[in-house]
């Protein structure tokens, strides 16, 4: 094991010491001096948050498959070992070497959600790197993104040198063998020679060789490469064959030393979703969608408990019930792990017969909450969102839940949505209402044994995504979210079971910054720098988050930041992401918003193709129309 490069004193004295010490089950173990590259891999939240996140895990494990790289991680420290580290100017440090990442030749940095944003920061400012790319010296790692965040890269283009577009298992090691060829050029090398050599390997994004220019409310005006050796688009990268993935999915993933919001095996069984929600960022970008074959996935689930003795197993997916195999891999799964006490998951389940024929075949579920998420209290503004669920269908998946011995039920909504209106929203009162209802109506009084239903109700606010139909649409102000979420409230405490209705919604001012940092351009990236210098870290945590700070810093950078993010984009603006080509087009996006407006349903992948793009991959379910 490493000399760690905290003393006992520190570590006796923080919150959960383990954080920080490594040695993990499954930890990968090299001779720093005996590689060529080193690669720090970080995930920009507590240790907890970023040890449950299978695709570091899957990184971590591709990176390390080769004899010439090390790859190593470091999160983001908490807030009582950020204050140590500065006082005692100690670096911020891999957890497998102990080593500080500002000796590494790379920080990766995983961008999952747009309130790790001032974390990042963090993350630079520790290690001791420079926080401007623009400013970072030769002996400096080079910074590279990648996540759902970066398929809009500007409001931290100018942090990183580098953004990977796409999914992981495709270019890196395209980009580790260029960067093998740049280091051999010597102490006469230039960090711009490798950030050319870098941006003409399809999916990667080299800031610096782009210009930009926008208008003082943040509209782009001009957005050109300035070499050429930079594209004109930048190409998702995309795992075509599941088995290739696979070949990379980690047989023996890392076991946290401390309980991981997501303690269990994680197996991911499909890639993508038929759906097409129009707020959904992630049914377009990761589109086409392709599955896992079920024989693979079985070996790999074993393997993967063998060798971690978790006992929970996890299948993750978009759209679980989408899976066309789900059925026969979780009769596997149960049969084979029948009486171990191994639990099984089933998250993004559609509440439907089917899905709750497979969940009643769980062993030890627990029936004692199911979920829903209708999104919208009508069946006109679902029909705007494309959710493809009516209530018909809410109604007889609750009773046949009912039935089948569960009582308790979460429905999830978002308020703020497009056309939005109070019926609207008294609508979710009303939804609520009648899923208790559905629960007194089918199931006598005399079976009851004196339980009664619990409904509880949870909104968020719409936020617009990049790439998605929606992702023109305006967003409101604080002060109307808490108008909307009143209303919904208000009602609730009307309709005849209210005593079995619980009504929740999310904080509006986080809400209103992420979609600032969500639809923005390089003129914000100040914006975050003032924030961060006013002590916003861990914005995506509500006891750290402070809205106000997030006001006074874009004031003080000329930007109003409220206005910046309540503006209905024009359909013919050029948006800060339209440079990134992820298959689905823009056309498609845009007719989709049209749709919306329009109240057409528009239907899912497997009942017929509706020309998104995604087809110029030739791959998944695109190759069956």
């Amino acid at each position: 094991m490493a000399d760690l490069m905290l003393s006992h004193d520190i570590l006796m004295n923080i919150e959960q010491p383990a954080r920080y010490i490594g040695n993990e089950i499954n930890m990968v173990v090299k001779d720093p001096n005996k590689v060529d590259i080193r690669f720090a891999m970080c995930f920009p939240d507590v240790y907890e948050i970023g040890m449950s996140h299978m695709g570091i895990q899957i990184i971590y494990e591709m990176l390390n498959r080769r004899d010439d790289v090390y790859c190593e991680r470091v999160y983001s420290p908490w807030t009582d070992l950020d204050k140590i580290m500065r006082d005692k100017n100690i670096p911020l440090f891999a957890l497998e070497s102990q080593d500080p990442v500002r000796d590494f030749d790379f920080l990766g940095i995983t961008i999952q959600y747009e309130m790790c944003y001032t974390n990042i920061l963090q993350v630079l400012d520790l290690a001791g790197i420079s926080i401007y790319a623009k400013e970072r010296k030769l002996n400096e790692p080079f910074v590279i993104g990648g996540g759902p965040c970066a398929y809009n890269p500007e409001p931290l283009a100018d942090f990183f040198d580098l953004f990977y577009i796409g999914e992981g298992e495709t270019s890196y090691y395209k980009l580790l063998d260029a960067y093998k060829e740049w280091k051999k050029s010597g102490e006469s090398r230039k960090r711009i020679d490798f950030l050319k050599a870098a941006a003409q390997i399809e999916g990667i994004y080299v800031p610096c060789l782009y210009d930009v220019k926008a208008d003082k409310d943040g509209r782009i005006l001009d957005f050109k490469p300035n070499c050429p050796e930079a594209p004109e688009t930048v190409k998702k990268q995309l795992v075509h064959d599941m088995g290739d993935d696979l070949t990379f999915y980690p047989k023996k993933p890392l076991v946290s030393l401390v309980q991981a919001t997501q303690d269990r095996v994680s197996i991911e069984i499909q890639r993508g979703c038929i759906r097409g929600c129009r707020f959904c960022q992630a049914g377009m970008i990761y589109r086409p969608v392709r599955q896992k074959d079920v024989n693979e996935l079985k070996e790999l689930a074993v393997k993967m408990l063998d060798a971690t003795g978790h006992e929970e197993i996890s299948l993750l997916s978009l759209s679980s019930s989408d899976y066309e195999s789900l059925e026969e891999l979780v009769t596997f799964l149960i049969e084979k792990y029948q009486g171990s006490g191994v639990n099984l998951s089933l998250p993004s389940l559609r509440i439907d017969a089917f899905s709750l024929d497979v969940m009643s075949k769980v062993q030890d579920v627990k029936k004692s909450s199911l979920t829903f998420a209708p999104e919208a209290g009508s069946q006109r503004l679902r029909n705007v969102i494309n959710k493809g669920l009516t209530k018909e269908d809410i109604l007889r998946g609750s009773t046949e839940a009912f039935k089948g011995g569960w009582t308790k039920v979460k429905l999830y909504f978002m308020l703020g949505l497009p056309t939005e209106t109070d019926e609207d929203r008294r609508g979710i009162a009303d939804l609520s209402e009648d899923v208790a209802m559905a629960y007194y109506d089918s199931i006598p009084r005399e079976n009851r044994i004196g339980k009664k239903v619990q409904v509880t109700a949870s909104s968020s606010f719409f936020i617009p995504k990049p790439f998605t139909p929606l992702q023109w649409a305006g967003m409101h102000t604080y002060d109307e979210y808490m108008s909307m979420a009143k209303t919904v409230n208000d009602h609730m405490k009307e309709v005849t079971n209210h005593k079995s209705i619980k009504y929740n919604w999310h904080d509006a001012k986080t809400s209103v910054i992420e979609g600032f940092l969500a639809r923005g351009g390089r003129d914000i990236s100040k914006v975050i720098v003032a924030a961060y210098k006013k002590g916003c870290i861990y914005d995506a945590w509500t006891e750290y988050f402070d809205y106000d700070k997030w006001i006074e810093a874009a004031r003080e950078c000329g930007i109003d930041l409220v206005e910046y993010t309540i503006r209905e984009r024009d359909i013919d603006e050029h948006l800060p992401w339209d440079f990134i080509d992820i298959g689905v087009k823009k056309s498609f996006l845009l007719k989709e918003y049209e749709n919306a407006l329009n109240e057409k349903v528009t239907k899912n992948c497997k009942e017929g193709c509706s020309g998104c793009g995604a087809g110029t991959f030739a791959a998944g379910i695109c190759l069956k129309h």
